[in-house]
């Protein structure tokens, strides 16, 4: 794929999407942490369904280490994974306060030493709580840029770097944005609506209905 048509992708995903941001319902970095954390194998809507009334009981990492593991296990219990993520949440807090004054870490090295937070966590809270140009490769974005021909990749990690290789400078704060809303829309893994894709005549899908 050109780099006229990979720019062409992503003029036509910002007027489609021109307000794209994530989904997750936070109001700081701590919460958007917390938010990513919870949403591992699980759906936006599920964390959503839980963490206004959380986060308004407990705003802050001290909050979180004062309410305790088998408390949160309980506030969490149906996202999904809650013994593990309740866990991984307060270990994380309380080193946090130990090591980071309370505050989130703006860089990839230090996100990832914390429990619960792989390379994709990082990449959403860089992107969304500090505005970083970085890529979160998740099932939607994995299937799309394969699918579509944007990005091929054996896997997350090879598909996040040739994302980052081939899309315009312009478009890489917001790209993640795009491509996690319409691979979760429109180019879904079963039932996709190609009749209803804005990128349909740049797509290398052998399949699509244009």
């Amino acid at each position: 794929m050109n780099s006229k048509t990979i720019n062409r992708i992503y003029e036509k995903l910002h007027k489609s999407l021109p307000d794209a941001r994530s989904e997750l319902i936070y109001q700081n970095p701590f919460q958007l942490l917390v938010s990513v954390i919870l949403s591992a194998q699980a759906t936006d809507k599920s964390v959503n369904a839980v963490t206004p009334d959380l986060f308004k009981k407990h705003p802050t990492p001290e909050a979180f280490i004062a309410l305790g593991e088998t408390k949160l296990k309980k506030s969490i219990q149906t996202i999904g994974l809650a013994p593990t993520k309740a866990k991984n949440i307060i270990k994380t807090c309380k080193i946090l306060l130990e090591k980071f004054g309370g505050n989130i870490p703006d860089n990839r090295e230090e996100l990832e030493s914390l429990p619960g937070v792989g390379r994709k966590t990082a990449n959403v809270v860089l992107n969304e709580g500090f505005d970083q140009p970085t890529i979160a490769v998740d099932t939607h974005v994995f299937r799309l840029a394969n699918r579509t021909g944007l990005a091929p990749g054996k896997n997350v990690l090879e598909t996040e770097l040739k994302l980052l290789e081939v899309t315009p400078k312009k478009w890489l704060k917001q790209a993640h944005r795009y491509l996690i809303l319409h691979g979760r829309y429109i180019c879904k893994a079963k039932n996709y609506l190609c009749t209803e894709c804005v990128i349909k005549r740049e797509c290398e899908y052998p399949d699509k209905n244009i």
